[in-house]
């Protein structure tokens, strides 16, 4: 009588689940876990808004809120200032402008002279170009902000979506909807809960939580490979987080390091700037995490389906091999992208004459290098890490598994072909390209 087999199946959300098998019950327990405290993070820390007008109150008090509108350049004058000698001649450029937006929509307004040797900021503009102007009330007058390149970024944005979608298809519409649900959670989230007085540590990392959860399903769809990677990112970001909080702490950072930070206890009371240093922390190493580990399961998944007998310390140790390829570029690319927001300050810095500890040790640079290094260490942990838990749990398939580990049935005459023989053959079959599903990882039970 041959054997039969019981796989105890329930529906999780459409899944099923194999209530015998602890690694699978484990990992999803886990998620499950987590993403109920995710959900009550958001809940509990869910802004009210008093915070952010309160803020925009304080900043108002100071004069850092300002009008902006639209306007179009109607002439640009370049002569001697008003105030410009014989013995001291200096050039003023004048702005002339149609204003489009506010209570003054159609008025024609010129702007202070400004002074081309000392301004070095005066804006190079002709006649036609979009700009935006600033508008105090308080003396009732305009003064350039800025140009107007919403128009451009658009088209940009335009591009980008049209790039993304021709490769990507469906999966790429899918990618920008969970960059534009990041960007929700960060505008309508992020910012005026920390606000609102709450830890922005906490708040950090309740959002990269949910970030996580919603990029990960949103583009790869709720898979058992999702799901795993899912919990490499979690895993990793924990870690990370650890690493950061501890060299916060130890390298004594105040958050004061920038003039917007010097800024902000002024119009926020409440805000602890030192933990918002760290939750920035937190949340720009998930980008590079999430890669990696949506990388290395799908590694994983792909060697498992073509050598489904493969031992799973080999399977790890492959997958491994691969990760340490992408780890080397993806480690370079946070360093760079730390730098090249840097460049001013690091040419400012070449120019200082101090010596290169010392230039490290300043918060401005310090900051930055503690930032790289342990969002790298996260990234290095994320390939063992994530490799290992996807090759336990997505196993051969229950039938390929039998053939390797139960070997012939009472009712089924032994095969005289040998074992190694036997497992070649199984391995050299090409299995069918597909996603790797739940009911293919269950493990064999017998009565």
């Amino acid at each position: 009588m041959g054997h039969s087999h019981s796989h105890d199946h329930g529906l999780v959300g459409g899944w099923r689940v194999w209530a015998g098998d602890p690694i699978l019950r484990g990992v999803l327990a886990g998620v499950v876990m987590a993403a109920v405290a995710t959900i009550v993070g958001v809940v509990a820390l869910w802004p009210t808004g008093e915070g952010r007008r309160t803020a925009v109150a304080n900043a108002d008090e100071i004069g850092l809120v300002t009008d902006r509108l639209s306007a179009t350049v109607e002439e640009v004058l370049d002569r001697r200032c008003s105030y410009s000698t014989d013995e001291d001649p200096q050039d003023c450029r004048t702005l002339t402008l149609i204003v489009h937006e506010g209570p003054e929509a159609g008025a024609v307004v010129t702007l202070p002279e400004i002074n081309l040797l000392f301004d070095h900021s005066a804006p190079d503009l002709a006649v036609g170009d979009r700009v935006v102007l600033g508008y105090e009330d308080s003396t009732n007058s305009y003064f350039y902000a800025d140009h107007d390149r919403r128009t451009s970024l658009v088209w940009l944005v335009g591009l980008f979506a049209v790039v993304v979608i021709a490769l990507g298809r469906f999966r790429g519409v899918l990618a920008l909807l969970a960059m534009a649900a990041t960007l929700v959670v960060l505008v309508a989230f992020v910012a005026p809960s920390a606000l609102d007085g709450n830890d922005p540590l906490l708040v950090a990392v309740v959002a990269a939580a949910a970030i996580a959860f919603i990029s990960l399903y949103l583009t790869h769809g709720f898979t058992p490979t999702t799901t795993v990677a899912l919990a490499g990112t979690l895993a990793a970001l924990g870690l990370t987080l650890g690493l950061s909080s501890l060299f916060f702490e130890l390298a004594e950072f105040t958050g004061l390091a920038t003039e917007e930070a010097l800024i902000l206890p002024f119009i926020a009371e409440n805000l602890d700037v030192s933990s918002l240093l760290l939750g920035g922390a937190v949340i720009g190493a998930l980008g590079a995490l999430d890669d990696v580990t949506v990388t290395q399961v799908a590694t994983v998944a792909e060697l498992r389906r073509h050598s489904p007998h493969l031992p799973t310390t080999e399977l790890v140790a492959s997958g491994i091999r691969v990760g340490r390829d992408h780890i080397a570029s993806t480690v370079n690319t946070l360093l760079l992208a730390y730098a090249g927001a840097s460049m001013p300050l690091i040419l400012l810095f070449a120019v200082s004459d101090q010596p290169l500890d010392m230039v490290a040790n300043s918060e401005l640079i310090a900051v930055e290098i503690v930032r790289t290094l342990c969002g790298s260490i996260g990234l290095v942990a994320a390939v063992p890490i994530t490799t290992t838990l996807a090759a336990v749990v997505l196993r051969p398939s229950i039938a390929d598994d039998r053939t390797r580990t139960d070997g012939p049935t009472k009712s089924t005459p032994a095969s005289p072909i040998p074992r190694a023989a036997e497992a070649a053959e199984v391995q050299s079959e090409s299995p069918p390209r597909r996603e790797p599903r739940w009911e293919d990882f269950g493990p064999v039970e017998d009565e």
